[in-house]
């Protein structure tokens, strides 16, 4: 008589620790559908007719977890042509689902439709979704929220609620037509008309009607997930008489530290922990955020305003009296720099910091404002009757409109649509933040950098004087970087890399590089394919402060770009 095979002691732990630990669990996939079309909105007593996401403003939150697989049916209602950029997703081998217009694919045409496909590999955290083409993303966002594997704990004390905080702007005007004014004119574009938390303008404008309330807990603590999707300002953000306690930046977690005041600029994100006061305040509190700007152009120098309630059964919070943040001046440079030095990444064994040690390459990349010529036969309203325009090494980038660099390079039909001869270094040596030449005509060209696979790469951001020191918050899409040093003034090569950080430097997508001064970055090219860096800041994109990096192909396939998408949009 045959006896039944017995599960030996090994098997059954196995198993049992499979079915117990959550972290075996396989991946989920995550299906979304964004259909975007008109809806009427109304802020400011001003109703119009924008593009949104689902009828929705702003737009949907995405919800995964790391190691989920993403899958989003964007659907093109509309009569412009769309992309989506899923901000900070690293898509490794996959720039297909990158979504920068004419960089990685040609936009969803009207009534068409394209599928997003990517998978999160090795981040958790905040993150962001935009359109990516002209200043659509005005009105298309949302967040996209990475949560840690099942039974992941955050580095941190376990938040009582996690709250998502977005700033944005709002234009009573027609979005594409303020930008398409102003490359017309050559002249700076017209100014938001309010900013904007979770979509609201506040109590600080006139007729604004809405405005975002928050009510809390007392003695509880909260995850603040902000985003700042604006289309062109860095922003403060404070909480009347409340701290908070920075721990996470780009779905990177950070050194925690607390403050009452953050900057964010658009395209980052910042988790902070808010802990309520142990017992209900006779008061209420404002949440602002207003504008850091270095510029010499016009800018929405404007709050916006939500209010922090604390949760009483004794009273209904109506007239209490109303607790104001103090924001920085609109022009604190030196707070900015403290704030920015205070970002450490965790660099702990379970969350190291692996920033290059050595590097293979370095670049010197000015970056900033210029001019271009007035057409024959125009009257422009730039500086002294030229057009505005913008450069990373005086060239200033010109996309193309038959085809995206990406399909390009894949179908090795590169010519015409780009060449690889982006400059190292500065083509003009000048004091870059002391008097600007006066030539201050751009290159316009689409010029690329081709990176081997693999390579450690330095980048020295210098921001420039011509028309003016600016903040330029630099976004690098496929990967994230490591900001080892910065400064004021021009970079030294001698003398500044002896001060760099390269034991705990924070880790983000999105740099801020400072006014009238520099900022060095390490990545490792490890991610085959396409890549666009450029200002954050829409107005300097349109006018070309942008440029490609194309990372070849390693040996392993793993180490490959993959094949495009048949679903893949068509120009």
């Amino acid at each position: 008589m045959h006896q039944k095979p017995s599960i030996d002691a090994t098997m059954l732990l196995v198993i049992c620790i499979v079915l117990v630990l959550p972290e075996f669990s396989y991946a989920a996939i995550k299906n979304y559908q964004f259909d975007i079309g008109l809806q009427n909105v109304t802020r400011l007593c001003h109703t119009k007719s924008m593009l949104t996401v689902n009828g929705q403003f702003p737009g949907p939150t995405i919800y995964a977890r790391e190691g989920d697989r993403v899958i989003v049916k964007v659907v093109n209602h509309a009569a412009n042509n769309v992309t989506i950029h899923w901000h900070g997703i690293r898509q490794l081998q996959n720039p297909w689902a990158d979504g920068p217009a004419y960089i990685t694919q040609c936009p969803i045409q009207t009534n068409q439709s394209y599928v997003y496909d990517f998978t999160l590999v090795g981040q958790r955290g905040t993150l962001l979704w935009h359109a990516h083409i002209s200043w659509l993303r005005a009105t298309i966002y949302g967040p996209i929220i990475i949560l840690p594997k099942f039974g992941v704990p955050y580095p941190f004390p376990k938040p009582y609620e996690e709250i998502t905080i977005i700033l944005g702007e709002w234009f009573n005007a027609d979005i594409e037509a303020v930008i398409s004014q102003a490359l017309q004119t050559g002249a700076g574009p017209n100014i938001s008309d309010a900013y904007t938390i979770n979509g609201l303008p506040g109590p600080l404008y006139n007729c604004s009607k809405d405005t975002y309330k928050l009510k809390v807990k007392p003695g509880t603590t909260y995850l603040l997930r902000m985003i700042n999707a604006a289309l062109n300002d860095e922003l403060f953000f404070s909480i009347a008489n409340h701290k908070l306690t920075v721990v996470e930046v780009d779905a990177l977690y950070v050194k925690p530290f607390t403050t009452d005041i953050i900057l964010i600029t658009p395209g980052q994100t910042t988790n902070v922990l808010l802990t309520t006061k142990p017992y209900v305040p006779s008061s209420s509190f404002l949440m602002a955020a207003s504008p850091y700007n270095t510029g010499q152009g016009t800018f929405d120098n404007t709050t916006t305003a939500g209010i922090l309630e604390y949760q009483s059964p004794l009273n209904n919070n109506k007239n209490l009296p109303l607790m104001r943040p103090i924001l920085p001046g609109l022009n604190d440079t030196s707070f900015v720099a403290n704030f920015s030095r205070r970002l450490r990444s965790l660099a702990n064994f379970q969350y190291p910091a692996n920033v290059p040690q050595t590097v293979d390459k370095k670049f010197y990349f000015t970056v900033g404002l210029g001019t271009s010529p007035c057409p024959k036969n125009q009257t422009c309203q730039g500086p002294n009757g030229t057009k505005f325009a913008a450069s990373v090494n005086n060239e200033s980038f010109v996309l193309p409109t038959s085809t995206s660099i990406l399909q390009a390079y894949f179908f090795k039909q590169s010519k015409g649509v780009y060449t690889t001869d982006f400059p190292d270094n500065p083509p003009f040596p000048f004091n870059y933040t002391g008097t600007p030449p006066n030539n201050t005509f751009v290159d316009n060209s689409t010029k690329v950098k081709v990176l081997p696979f693999n390579t450690a790469v330095e980048v020295v951001l210098q921001d420039t004087s011509i028309q003016g020191v600016e903040s330029h918050p630099l976004h690098l899409h496929g990967f994230n970087f490591f900001i080892v040093g910065q400064g004021f003034g021009n970079y030294n090569p001698n003398t500044d890399p002896s001060k760099f950080n390269l034991v705990d430097p924070v880790e983000r997508n999105t740099a801020g590089v400072p006014s009238g001064g520099w900022v060095a970055v390490r990545f490792r090219a490890d991610n085959p394919g396409v890549w666009f860096m450029h200002c954050h800041l829409d107005v300097h994109t349109s006018w070309g402060l942008k440029m490609v990096w194309i990372v070849l192909d390693g040996d392993l396939p793993s180490q490959k770009l993959l094949p495009p998408p048949y679903d893949l949009p068509k120009c």
